[in-house]
C-alpha cells in the first residue's frame, strides 16, 4: 500500500463560536471538510509542528459532545483529542483569565435518589498523562499565563449563582474541582471508548460561576479566556510529538464511505485496514494491471 504525505491529525473541539475563532487563528492553510452526515471541520497545519489540526464547533452539552466526538474520531482517525474553551471558576484562587487543565473530568449528575436523600455515584475520567505532561512543560515558558492542574466538573447547567443548590452540591461532592463547564466529560468518554485516545480538556476561566457572570461576559472575559485556552493548547502541541510512522493510506481522504458490516471502502476494490491488527499474511489484489 502506497502512502501519501504523512498527516498526523489532532482533533480540537469547541462549543462556542468565539472558542472556535480563538483556535482557528493558530491554524494555517485551512480547508473545510464535510462528513456525509453534515458535520463540518476545518483542517489545516499548525506552523512549527508536524500536526494537522481538525477543528470543530459542536455546540453545547456533554451528550452532544460525546456523540459528535465519536463520529469525528471514526471519520478522521486523530492521534489526540482536545476540548478547548471557557469555563466558570469553582475556587477562590482560580481567577478570571486563568487556565484550568483537567487532570480528570467529573460528570456531576450521576446518582440515586433515595428516601434518605440523593446518593452521589461519581463518574470521572482522567485526562491523558502524556498530554498533561506536555502541558506542564509548555506553561513553564508562559509566565503570563496562570495555569492550574486540577479536576474539572461537567454538568448540563450554566452556573450563575454561587449560593444555589447545584453549587452547594458540587462543593459538597466534587470539592477539588476547579472549574465547571458543559462538554468535557462527553468528549473524554468518546475518546476513551473509541480507541483509548489521548484526550485533554483545557479551559480558560471567563467568570466565577456566580451572579456577576453576566457582567464578566459583557466585559469581554469570554473572548480573552478562549484566546488563553487556545494559546495553551497550541503550546501543548508544540511539545507533544506525533507517533512515529503516523501516516494516512493513499486514497483515504476524510469522509469514508462505510459498509453495513462496519468496514470502510475507497477507490473501488481497495479496503481500508486502518486500525486493524493482522497476524500472518493478508491476501488481496494489486491493481494497475498486475494480479
Amino acid at each position: 500500500m502506497t502512502m501519501q504525505e504523512t498527516r498526523p491529525t489532532v482533533l480540537v473541539l469547541t462549543a462556542l463560536p468565539l472558542e472556535y475563532a480563538a483556535v482557528r487563528a493558530h491554524v494555517e492553510e485551512r480547508e473545510e471538510l464535510v462528513h456525509r452526515d453534515g458535520t463540518r471541520v476545518e483542517k489545516g497545519r499548525l506552523p512549527g509542528t508536524s500536526w494537522y489540526v481538525a477543528l470543530a464547533e459542536l455546540g453545547m452539552g456533554a451528550e452532544r459532545a460525546a456523540a459528535l466526538t465519536t463520529q469525528l474520531i471514526n471519520w478522521l482517525h486523530p492521534e489526540a483529542v482536545f476540548f478547548v474553551g471557557v469555563a466558570g471558576s469553582l475556587k477562590d484562587d482560580v481567577g478570571i483569565g486563568d487556565i484550568v487543565v483537567g487532570t480528570q473530568v467529573y460528570e456531576i449528575h450521576g446518582g440515586k435518589q433515595t428516601p434518605e436523600g440523593f446518593l452521589v455515584r461519581p463518574k470521572a475520567l482522567p485526562g491523558s498523562h502524556a498530554l498533561e505532561q506536555a502541558a506542564r512543560s509548555a506553561v513553564r515558558d508562559m509566565p503570563d499565563v496562570r495555569t492550574h492542574f486540577m479536576p474539572i466538573a461537567t454538568g448540563d447547567v450554566v452556573l450563575a449563582d454561587a449560593e444555589s443548590e447545584i453549587a452547594r452540591f458540587i462543593r459538597g461532592n466534587y470539592n477539588d474541582a476547579g472549574a465547571i463547564e458543559m462538554e468535557g466529560s462527553g468528549a473524554l468518554l468518546a475518546a476513551h471508548l473509541n480507541g483509548q485516545l489521548n484526550a485533554l480538556v483545557i479551559r480558560g476561566i471567563s467568570d466565577r460561576a456566580d451572579a456577576e457572570k453576566h457582567k464578566a461576559d459583557a466585559a469581554g472575559s469570554q473572548k480573552r479566556a478562549a484566546e488563553q485556552a487556545a494559546s495553551v493548547t497550541m503550546a501543548v502541541l508544540h511539545k507533544h510529538r506525533p507517533r512515529e510512522g503516523s501516516s494516512v493510506p493513499s486514497g483515504s481522504e476524510e469522509g469514508p464511505h462505510r459498509r453495513g458490516d462496519g468496514g470502510a471502502t475507497y477507490g473501488g476494490d481497495h479496503i481500508d485496514f486502518r486500525g486493524g491488527t493482522f497476524h500472518g499474511p493478508v491476501t488481496g489484489k494489486q491493481s494497475g494491471g498486475q494480479r
